[in-house]
């Protein structure tokens, strides 16, 4: 492969699964000296700029006030315990801060910090999605420094993840972009969908390649994953070639969710032409376009 490594997709935090299990070693850690606090307000987090990269804006614990059932144990950076505090003033902590989308800055903090937020903002959503038991409509209560929920009768409620695949598919030396009908005019992206209950991944992948292009896959093959919780989707990425026999022009987009289809070359994904908005680099969708477009040069 040619791209870096799949943004978002790093390992940089020590999840510490045995500090998140005890509340005596959660009520440590959050006492640790050095131990830190990423606040989220909505979906934005807060950023500190300064000469260097801009970096997330880390609080000490000490001094903090966060009851012990909203903080949420990140894990480890470098040995250091940071958690995370869902809040709903942006003034609260004391500290004035540029409060941020992750979209806007994310490639530009460092992987460690990317993976803080991605973990950050995956159990936030879900804590206020899952407030109630799907199984019996009783309160639930938080447990687990933040990484799983108990109902009234003691069963366990994990975080939600909805996985999605999304496929590059090349045919001699073009790449299909389709763009949706819900974005504005010229925005293109790999065609992608959630997978369906009792569905594998390449069973998904034809069947929304077919669904969304109206055209048949070949070869088909796994490239790799990427967390993406905006709110709690796992994207999937595969690259696959239009099955033999298939005619490319002879494209069926589903008018209901796309609203163009279009085969473009790598000088048009290298240098796009005015107009065209491709996928953000902090995607597996521009991910995948990026390392298909370096294969050019090898």
């Amino acid at each position: 492969m040619g791209a870096e490594q799949i943004p978002l997709a790093g390992s940089w935090i020590d999840r510490d699964v045995a500090t998140r299990s005890s509340e005596a070693a959660l009520e440590a850690a959050w006492n640790e000296p050095d131990a830190r606090v990423l606040r989220i307000f909505g979906v934005n987090v807060p950023i500190m700029r300064g000469e260097l990269s801009p970096r997330l804006e880390l609080l000490p614990t000490a001094g903090f006030f966060a009851e012990a059932s909203h903080r949420i144990y990140l894990g480890r950076k470098d040995g250091t315990p940071i958690f995370a505090v869902a809040i709903g003033d942006e003034t609260q902590g004391g500290v004035t801060s540029e409060w941020i989308h992750p979209f806007e800055v994310s490639l530009e903090l460092s992987p460690a910090e990317r993976e803080l937020v991605v973990i950050a903002s995956a159990l936030a959503r879900w804590h206020e999605s899952a407030l109630w038991s799907a199984r019996d409509g009783e309160l639930t209560e938080w447990a687990d420094g933040g990484w799983s929920r108990r109902d009234s009768r003691g069963g366990e409620l994990f975080p939600r993840m909805d996985p999605a695949v999304i496929v590059l598919i090349e045919h001699e030396g073009k790449v299909l972009l389709g763009s949706n009908t819900l974005w504005e005019s010229g925005r293109f992206s790999l065609l992608a969908g959630f997978v369906e209950a009792g569905e594998s991944l390449e069973q998904a992948v034809a069947r929304e390649i077919f669904e969304e292009a109206g055209v048949r896959l070949g070869k088909t093959r796994y490239m790799g994953s990427q967390p993406w919780p905006f709110p709690r989707s796992l994207m999937l990425g595969f690259r696959a070639q239009l099955a033999e026999g298939q005619d490319p022009d002879a494209l069926v987009p589903d008018t209901q969710e796309i609203s163009e289809l279009r085969w473009f070359s790598r000088e048009e994904l290298a240098d796009p032409p005015v107009g065209i908005r491709l996928p953000t680099k902090l995607s597996i969708s521009g991910w995948l376009i990026a390392d298909w477009v370096s294969e050019g040069d090898r």
